[in-house]
């Protein structure tokens, strides 16, 4: 039986953990079983992706909204370890991942394996952004449930301390699973199951802090898990644990992206009026397709905050918000926060635009989450609903208020590539003592 390290010291702990993975010959092929994260998939590419394999991993990470979906899940995941669907490695290792983009656009590689929870102080890893208690909740359950972490976190670090390993391990060694996802990326994972290769790599982590770039609700989830366990009397055990994918950012820098939003009960003509009342609202010119219309609202945001509001009608013209009145904004923003803080983007939509100008609660109903621009506006036109088109922003400035120990609102970034779902799952059950 294996025996996790102590919590004993403060920063990254990096394990091994036995990796569940998918029998080739049980399934249609591997890239037809995995998916993108849970929160990125919307509903038109979730019946995609149920119908790619009647065992996609989409059918444990999105069971549904009935009130025993994740107890669904559980039985089901039981069900495919049982058939052979899904296969436990016979001995703990850590796994290297390489993402690749068509043509070697960008290439990511790094390390999935289990990381100690904690504190930042204690663990080292520092959120940065907020979290909405609904959807701890939801995937606390499922965790609780399916005794499983069934996709990871993204880690991110400063340093290149594994670069050697994962280098040789990518040259020489012959991967487990490569496959092209339908998005044109290349997904490669090798087994790094030597006991000194392990060694090399926890130790050059050990006491390193991570940022936490993608998970931040399932890394939530971990933490009131393992409390809730501790407090049931089971002290110690795989659920100190969670599981993660840590990129050094300096050898693969993120992409950060901007986080959309849809509300449902708002007619973006409506939505404009109202915003009038503390911003500059501009019609743009009919006709402009998403993408000349992001070009407009790129260029307000070289100066300041701006937003595109868009939905309603099919071929209704986007609407520009912009140079948001500073006495507004100061007044709508929660007291003790930083200056850097108030100053995003993500700030201003959440404090003055959607809760003080348009009266709505920011919560899983009322404020709908989108990662993809053009996803949002169908959604918001489908709806006669309005979305909100927002600038990404910057990696520099994500890290300084993560640093200053603040989070920045709750669905306002999207760093990648994320990795795949499904390529490797972890259970943390009582026969799954060895992780």
């Amino acid at each position: 039986m294996q025996t996790l390290p102590s919590d004993s010291g403060s920063g990254l702990v990096l394990a091994p953990f036995r990796g569940i993975r998918y029998a080739r010959d049980r399934v249609s092929g591997i890239a037809n079983v995995t998916s993108p994260p849970y929160d990125v998939i919307s509903g038109g590419s979730l019946e995609h992706l149920r119908a790619a394999d009647p065992h996609n991993v989409v059918r444990l990470i999105l069971p549904g909204e009935a009130a025993d979906a994740s107890q669904a899940a559980a039985v089901l995941l039981r069900a495919w370890l049982s058939a052979g669907v899904l296969i436990r490695d016979r001995m703990p290792a850590l796994y290297l991942y390489e993402q690749a983009g068509a043509g070697s656009s960008w290439l990511q590689r790094g390390i999935i394996g289990l990381v100690r929870l904690g504190s930042p102080e204690s663990a080292g890893i520092l959120p940065h952004e907020g979290v909405l208690p609904g959807l701890v909740a939801g995937r606390r359950e499922l965790m609780a449930a399916t005794q499983a972490n069934l996709e990871p976190i993204l880690l991110i670090y400063d340093g290149e301390p594994t670069a050697g390993v994962i280098g040789a391990v990518a040259a020489e060694r012959a991967p487990l699973v490569s496959i092209a996802t339908e998005d044109g990326v290349t997904h490669r994972l090798w087994r790094l199951g030597d006991p000194g290769e392990q060694a090399t790599i926890a130790r050059d982590l050990a006491g390193r802090r991570a940022l936490i770039a993608d998970g931040h609700h399932r890394y939530a989830a971990y933490l009131e898990l393992q409390s809730e366990l501790r407090a049931a009397g089971l002290g110690g055990g795989p659920w100190d644990y969670g599981l993660a994918f840590l990129v050094d950012s300096d050898a693969y820098p993120p992409r950060v992206g901007a986080i959309h939003r849809v509300l449902p009960g708002l007619r973006p003509e409506r939505a404009a009026e109202l915003a009038k009342a503390a911003f500059t609202v501009q019609d743009l010119p009919a006709g402009l397709s998403l993408a000349q219309a992001r070009d407009h609202l790129a260029e307000a945001g070289r100066t300041g905050t701006a937003f595109l509001l868009a939905g309603g009608a099919p071929g209704t013209a986007f609407r520009l918000l912009s140079q948001p009145d500073p006495v507004q904004v100061a007044a709508s923003m929660p007291a003790g926060v930083s200056a850097s803080w108030q100053s995003l983007d993500a700030s201003v939509l959440q404090q003055l635009l959607v809760t003080r100008i348009w009266g709505i609660t920011d919560g899983v109903r009322d404020v709908l989450i989108n990662h993809d621009a053009a996803d949002a506006v169908r959604t918001a036109s489908g709806l006669g609903a309005t979305a909100v088109i927002s600038n990404a922003p910057s990696f520099e400035d994500v890290i300084q208020i993560a640093a200053r120990g603040e989070r920045v609102p709750s669905k306002s970034t999207s760093f990648g590539p994320k990795p795949r779902t499904g390529l490797v799952l972890r259970t943390f059950g009582s026969s799954d003592r060895a992780c």
